[in-house]
This record gives C-alpha cells, structure tokens and sequence, in this order.
C-alpha cells in the first residue's frame, strides 16, 4: 500500500509507525485507519520486529480526526472517498435540522466501524506496541493511544475527548477499560483533558518525562521490550486482553460507534455544524469550550 498518511521503516527490532500530518496536527483521514492496519499487519509478519513503536509528527501526536475539512465542507486532502449519508459526506455535513435531511445511520456505522477496526489492528496486533504522545492527544487522536499496549507522555502534553461536549462519542470505547469506570465518566461527562503527569496518576500512562528526555525514555522501554522472545511477547499480549475483551468491549464498541454517529445529528450537533460552515471549525470549537474554561484542546484541530 502506498502511504500517505504515515511511515514505517524498521530499525533493529523495532518497527516504527508515524502518523505524518504535522501540517494538520496529523488529523485523521479516510486513508489513515487503513494505512495504520496494513502497517501493523507489515510487522506481524515481519520475523525480526519484536516491538511497534507509534509516534506523530510535528507539534504534537494526533488533534482527532481533520474536522476542519469535514466541518466546512471542504473535503480537500481527506483522502478516501466518503459514502454517501456518512459523517463526511459533504451532502451531509451542510444540512441543517429539517425534518426532510437524509441520515443514513447504518451507512455512518459502516464508515466509522472500518475506522475502529484500523484502529484495533493496534490492539489485536501480534507484537506489542508502545505509543508516544508528546504535545497532544485529543478526540479521535484518543483511539490510537488507548488501542496501543503502552503509553508513555510528555508530561505537560494534554489527552482526552473534548467532543464529549458536543458531536462525538469515542467509539473505540476503551476509556473504561483504560482507567475504570469512575475517571471515564469524570473525562466523558466533561470533556476535560489529563497532562502527562496527570496520566500516570490515573494509570492511564506508564510514564511521562519532559520533552527533552520523552525521546530516551522511549527508546529505553522499546529497547527493553525487544529483548524479550517474540513468542514470549504474542502470549503475554493474548493473555492480558483476554481480560478486556471478556468485559464486553466489542458489544460496547458497536454501541460507541452508532452514538457517535447519532452524537452529530443532534440539535446541539446540527448547532455545531452550522457554526463550523459558517465561520469555521476552530470557531465552533471555541463556542464549545469556552464556558469549560479550557480553550486548549481547540488549538489542537487543525
């Protein structure tokens, strides 16, 4: 598959996925959840890669999916091509609430459970996979971190799901699982974002470091992981999300995907949408957080 989303290159035993977007905060296109599973998949396979590393370009890791686009109707440089009724269907995008718009939800689901799936290859992977997030972390950006094995951040970096707000549902619905049920609804019912420092707290992170050691620390857990036996590393990773997935998580998947879907095709979601069309995305992401006090995450998209 031609990339052009990210990179992979492989160097010794670690096998290196970059989201590479540092223009648009490496925002999530069509193509991205594809080209991340065929590249998860390249390592599988490959007999000489014992870990996956997954970084981002630029100022930080991922801002989510690139709204500024879809929002606006401007579907330049997304990639893909957008069914017919799904969430960046520019025929969609524009409407506004009348009783005569057309939502087809079991298309939105189509879309937007491929996007999961691309994103779960980092889960259902052989080899482990540490992620690192430096600068930011928010939105659809969330899915990628909390599908890897292991997370480590900038301390001071931000992570979390500001459309709980309005317009989103994450349908990767992994926040529980991540860090227990009362600190997801603490994060869900507000949208707020944890630091780094914050994120090792709450057990979401394994580690966070300044960014001038965020690097080292990194390559110090890769290096160390990749001295392990890869039959080693696949039955401890089996054996370990065993737990996960006894907990329902692909039922609580499906149910995260449809409300996502259902999440932007709300009058609050239409209000949204209207606003982004009008005076921009990042306008209508100000709308959004300003009585929360947290104007950072709009920073983020785009």
């Amino acid at each position: 598959m031609e990339l052009r989303t990210i990179t992979y290159e492989v160097t010794g035993r670690i096998a290196r996925i970059t989201l590479n977007r540092p223009d648009r905060g490496n925002g999530i296109t069509l193509d991205m959840p594809r080209e991340l599973a065929a590249c998860v998949e390249r390592a599988n396979l490959d007999p000489a890669v014992h870990v996956v590393a997954l970084s981002g370009r630029g100022k930080g890791f991922c801002g989510g999916y690139d709204l500024v686009a879809s929002a606006e109707g401007k579907m330049e440089g997304m990639g893909g091509e957008a069914p017919p009724g799904s969430p960046i269907d520019p025929a969609v995008i524009g409407q506004n609430h009348d009783p005569g718009s057309t939502w087809d939800p079991v298309t939105d689901y189509a879309m937007m459970s491929r996007n999961v799936r691309g994103f779960m290859s980092l889960f259902f992977g052989d080899k482990p996979v540490v992620c690192k997030v430096h600068g930011f972390c928010v939105a659809g950006g969330t899915d990628m971190a909390l599908c890897s094995d292991l997370l480590i951040m900038e301390d001071s970096a931000k992570i979390g799901y500001p459309p709980a707000r309005v317009w989103g549902v994450p349908t990767t619905a992994l926040w529980a699982s991540r860090i227990g049920v009362q600190r997801a609804k603490r994060l869900l019912f507000t949208g707020d974002c944890l630091s780094g420092t914050e994120a090792v707290d709450w057990g979401l992170a394994i580690e966070a470091a300044p960014r001038a050691l965020l690097d080292e620390r990194f390559e110090i857990l890769l290096e160390r992981i990749a001295r392990v036996p890869i039959n080693q590393l696949v039955m401890h990773k089996l054996l370990v999300n065993q737990t996960v997935l006894s907990s329902g998580l692909l039922s609580t998947q499906a149910l995260g995907t449809v409300f996502d879907g259902i999440a932007r095709h709300t009058p609050e979601g239409y209000a949204f949408q209207s606003r982004a069309m009008q005076d921009g995305f990042k306008a209508a992401v100000r709308d959004r957080d300003q009585e929360f006090g947290d104007l950072g995450p709009s920073t983020f998209k785009g």
